[in-house]
């Protein structure tokens, strides 16, 4: 009798190919959000399953935002583990710096190149991943214990209304007692946990008047600006990290920066503050009488999301012409980093690659938090986030098909366990 492992193993070989031309063909689908229409993406996902004959449901809230819902059941109880993987990516602006089309999923020296190759059309990994997890998995589904499911959400790149928040909140069967990510972490490293974005809108108002009367009002822009330069201020709150997590983090400094450059690891455990759109003034020679400025900030593990926003508030309220509106608040959450999934992806890819990948949390944050909120644990480990939201956003394929071996290992093992 063959041993399953070894048959996983055997299929992801096998379809090498296969799982490589998906993920070019994917990348071709366009998903940039915003817009965030990722009908034409999806449809790439339900064709495999529909070649595979497997049943599927798709959740539209938004019908330009469809999201692919498939399970099934084991040959016996057992726990139920969710696979999670986004279908939308970052907009690729006017692709200055692009040396590859960002939309056609270019194959060359053992790289895939595209938009959302990494993050996460390597959906494409977890759809030539978590997808193709579940359709090897689905063949030993008489030998699993439990339920696995497989959510492909749209909506990911705007902290998902309309995609596993949607689900989260109105499918209570996408819950399962433990998610399982491959978002980009390097293969050194495993996140048991990850920052909380908390973005910030300011909207500076004033008379305005003609440009060459500025002393008849107060600029917005020029506002905006030392505005902007106040809120540096924020990186200087000072952190209190559970012991811990600052032990395992200290220990895992070399993989962070290894995975996600050099510098990470100096600011997992700090507040940062990013600009990411100013806008404001209608004409040259008007002194501007409206500016809007947002601010993505990144919480830590040890500080508290409401203590943010009020130092935020006390900056903005140095101008009284500044108005603050929070767009989207999360709480920085973990899950246990001595889980036995843990312990199951580090066997694993020592197995595999010959070392473990340290537990560490990550930068930038995943739809895996909104399983947590719900005291689910959830874990993610993917290839390295090279160039994401970059020009020549690429994944290396071996990188790509250990990953995807990897967690076919470990969903078998963790529904195989009892």
């Amino acid at each position: 009798m063959i041993d399953p492992r070894s048959e996983l193993l055997g299929w992801i070989d096998a379809d090498r190919d296969l799982m490589v031309a998906f993920l070019s063909q994917f990348t071709q689908a366009k998903s940039p959000n915003p817009p965030g229409d990722t009908r034409e993406a999806a449809a790439c996902l339900t064709r495999l399953l529909d070649e595979r004959g497997l049943a599927y449901r798709v959740v539209a809230p938004d019908p330009a935002m469809p999201n692919i819902v498939a399970s099934f059941a084991g040959g016996r109880p057992g726990p139920h583990l969710v696979l999670n993987g986004h279908i939308d990516v970052y907009p690729v602006g006017d692709a200055y710096g692009w040396t590859y089309d960002p939309w056609r999923g270019t194959v060359t020296n053992g790289r895939v190149y595209g938009r959302g190759v990494n993050d996460l059309r390597h959906v494409g990994l977890t759809h030539a991943g978590a997808l193709f997890t579940f359709l090897y998995l689905h063949r030993l589904r008489k030998q699993l214990g439990g339920t696995l499911t497989l959510t492909a959400v749209s909506d990911e790149e705007t902290l998902g209304p309309n995609g596993a928040r949607y689900l989260i909140e109105n499918l209570p069967e996408v819950r399962g007692d433990l998610c399982l990510s491959q978002e980009p972490t390097g293969i050194g490293t495993l996140r048991f946990g990850e920052k909380a974005p908390l973005w910030l809108t300011f909207t500076v108002r004033t008379p305005g008047s003609h440009g060459a009367y500025p002393h008849k009002s107060k600029s917005a822009t020029k506002i905006a600006a030392n505005l902007v330069r106040d809120l540096e201020a924020l990186t200087e709150i000072k952190v209190e990290t559970p012991e811990n997590i600052a032990r395992l983090l200290a220990d895992g400094a070399d993989a962070i920066d290894e995975a996600q450059t050099e510098g990470a690891a100096s600011i997992v455990q700090k507040v940062t503050v990013n600009i990411g759109v100013v806008y404001g003034g209608l004409k040259v020679n008007m002194v501007p009488a409206y500016c809007v400025v947002e601010v993505d900030i990144r919480v830590p593990i040890g500080l508290a999301t409401d203590a943010v926003i009020g130092a935020a508030k006390n900056i903005a309220a140095r101008y009284p012409e500044v108005s603050v509106d929070v767009a989207s608040a999360n709480s920085p959450l973990w899950s246990d980093p001595e889980h036995e999934m843990v312990k199951i992806i580090q066997a694993n890819v020592k197995g595999l690659k010959g070392f473990e990948p340290k537990p560490v949390v990550s930068l930038p944050a995943t739809d895996v938090r909104l399983w947590r909120a719900r005291d689910i644990p959830a874990y993610v480990y993917g290839v390295t986030p090279y160039n994401v939201a970059m020009a020549d956003e690429y994944v290396e394929i071996e990188e790509f098909l250990h990953v995807v071996k990897t967690h076919a290992l470990s969903a078998h093992d963790y529904l195989t366990r009892r």
